[in-house]
């Protein structure tokens, strides 16, 4: 191994990837299309992907919940999962990045399963709590300083078995640097204090490394 830590978790990242994610045409085109779009690079690796879609399946989701759609890289493998009948709601802010997600989806086969809500999260969430929404699978991997309130969100739209996944929430080792004002970091820090304090959820955080550097994922139960 090199003497460099982040060029061997790369070269881990990618060995994982050749071996357990393997390249996918219909993945390889979504994340071509986002490129060429100018989105920026930001979705879950492809083992992160294969993380969501293995969680999925555990919990044998049939409503899943995506806050963050940015071009449906993300959407695709977690739609992948859903059974006959499934569905997936997805949430985004940006009208470019919905327009080039549903055409990503289209592409892949699963636009019937697909239901894209354009607008603020905050706002989104407010109408599923509304229409009396349950989901299986929540999965947060939008504006971090928003997490608190979609953690609250997440407690009205779920039912004892619901799975709460939210990316980014280690950001480089900061989230343990109480002198951070980040909002990014304090945005995380405090969705995992409401989790730890909720008497009704089992939760853990997975650090992870590799192509997207030090970061890591909160995983949630909702027993109650």
């Amino acid at each position: 191994m090199s003497s460099d830590p982040r060029r061997d978790w790369e070269a881990v990242d990618r060995y994982l990837t050749r071996l357990l994610a393997p390249a996918d045409p219909v993945l390889d085109a979504a994340l071509e299309a986002s490129a060429q779009a100018g989105l920026p690079a930001i979705q879950v690796t492809p083992v992160q992907g294969r993380l969501l879609q293995l969680l999925a399946c555990a919990v044998r989701a049939r409503d899943i919940l995506e806050v963050g759609t940015l071009g449906g890289y993300s959407t695709i493998w977690l739609a992948r999962t859903l059974p006959p009948g499934g569905r997936l709601v997805t949430l985004e802010i940006e009208p470019r990045h919905v327009e080039v997600a549903r055409a990503n989806v289209e592409r892949a086969g699963l636009s019937d399963r697909v239901d894209f809500r354009l607008g603020p999260a905050r706002e989104s969430v407010r109408r599923l709590i509304e229409e009396r929404r349950q989901f299986d699978l929540i999965f947060l991997d939008a504006d971090r300083p928003g997490y608190p309130d979609y953690f609250r969100a997440s407690m009205e739209l779920s039912h004892p078995g619901t799975l709460l996944v939210a990316d980014n929430v280690v950001r480089n080792g900061l989230v343990a640097d109480d002198s951070c004002d980040d909002p990014q970091v304090t945005g995380v820090r405090r969705y995992l204090e409401l989790m730890a304090a909720e008497p009704r959820v089992i939760g853990t955080v997975l650090q992870t490394v590799g192509e997207k550097g030090h970061d890591g994922v909160a995983i949630g139960l909702v027993t109650g």
